[in-house]
């Protein structure tokens, strides 16, 4: 090499340096990992007019309804399925499923009046006015008892109506109903829990007062009712609702012992269901009294066989007596 010759320049080593200063300046824009535990956050300032308010509820997608679906024919918008998928807890969700179906449904029904009229009939001859009775079907509406009942109670209408079932009967009403759901059916609740003061303004068949199996003292009183009234909400109109209403009984007839519920009345009081191992299903539906029955009817068929026979045996020896008395008299002649 040549001694006389410049050194070439070379660039300082700083470059090292600046490329660390940057490495720096980014890593201070990244946002550093929170000190925080999993789970908690912290509110950012920022300004008021870009927050979202805090009770903004957020979107579900399962109350979002598909644009191509029918409306529904039911009366009622509450979506029982939504009250039991939004829920975590047994005993919670049990009471806002069972709540759900008791706001849906119509409180209304067909009960018997009787009037007294005066009329003039003929009698021996004359014309006389007697009073007599008539027995008519009248629609009644008796969404004010409920509320009445509670408010009487100190009582919220749900805390009233619902609360006051049995644990038990409300576990088996829920899975029962839910059920028939399931099977395309639209369950309603007309009545559930009924204290002394609201079964005595109850109308048509119905316990005495302190008796009845829905929460009377006599049963148990609050806490203790195990039974409700059912009837189906599917429907536009009050004739569709009693067809549908009829198809969900036979269901539950069908189906019941499966869940424990049955209808202990039947025809007699056909929306009435309680639990098939409590006392009022046994005593009218239960084994036993199904075996008594069974017997007394075999007694009166065995009986009304007898007296078949006798009277059959009675006509076969007429015309014997007949030809005996004839024969008789020719002797005699």
């Amino acid at each position: 090499m040549d001694p006389t010759a410049r050194p070439i320049d070379t660039p300082p080593v700083a470059a090292p340096a600046a490329a660390s200063a940057e490495a720096d300046a980014a890593a201070a824009e990244k946002p550093q990992p929170s000190e925080r535990p999993a789970g908690s956050f912290q509110i950012a300032a920022a300004d008021p007019g870009e927050m979202l308010p805090a009770d903004t509820p957020r979107a579900d997608v399962n109350t979002a309804s598909p644009p191509d679906r029918e409306p529904s024919e039911t009366t009622a918008s509450v979506n029982a399925f939504e009250v039991v998928d939004e829920c975590f807890v047994v005993d919670v969700c049990v009471d806002r499923y069972l709540w759900a179906l008791y706001q849906r449904a119509p409180k209304e029904d067909s009960i018997k009046e009787e009037e007294r009229r005066k009329v003039t009939i003929k009698r021996r001859g004359r014309m006389v006015t007697v009073t007599r009775s008539f027995t008519r079907l009248v629609d009644e509406d008796f969404a004010w008892k409920d509320p009445k009942a509670a408010d009487k109670a100190g009582l919220t209408l749900a805390d009233y109506v619902i609360g006051g079932m049995d644990r038990g009967f409300k576990l088996k009403l829920f899975h029962i109903l839910h059920a028939a759901e399931d099977a395309g059916l639209s369950p309603g609740i007309t009545s559930a829990f009924r204290d002394d003061y609201r079964q005595s303004i109850a109308s048509g068949l119905k316990a005495a007062n302190n008796r009845s199996y829905h929460g009377g003292s006599f049963r148990g009183g609050y806490g203790h009712g195990l039974a409700a009234d059912v009837v189906s909400v599917k429907g536009a109109t009050r004739v569709q609702r009693w067809a549908s209403t009829e198809q969900l009984w036979k269901w539950i007839d069908a189906h019941g012992k499966d869940f424990g519920i049955g209808r202990p009345y039947l025809d007699r009081d056909p929306p009435h269901v309680g639990p098939i191992d409590g006392q009022e299903y046994a005593s009218r539906r239960g084994p036993a009294v199904l075996q008594a029955m069974a017997e007394v009817r075999r007694r009166k068929h065995v009986a009304a066989r007898r007296d078949h026979s006798a009277g059959k045996h009675a006509r076969s020896e007429k015309p014997s007596k007949i030809r005996s008395a004839r024969a008789a008299r020719s002797r005699a002649t």
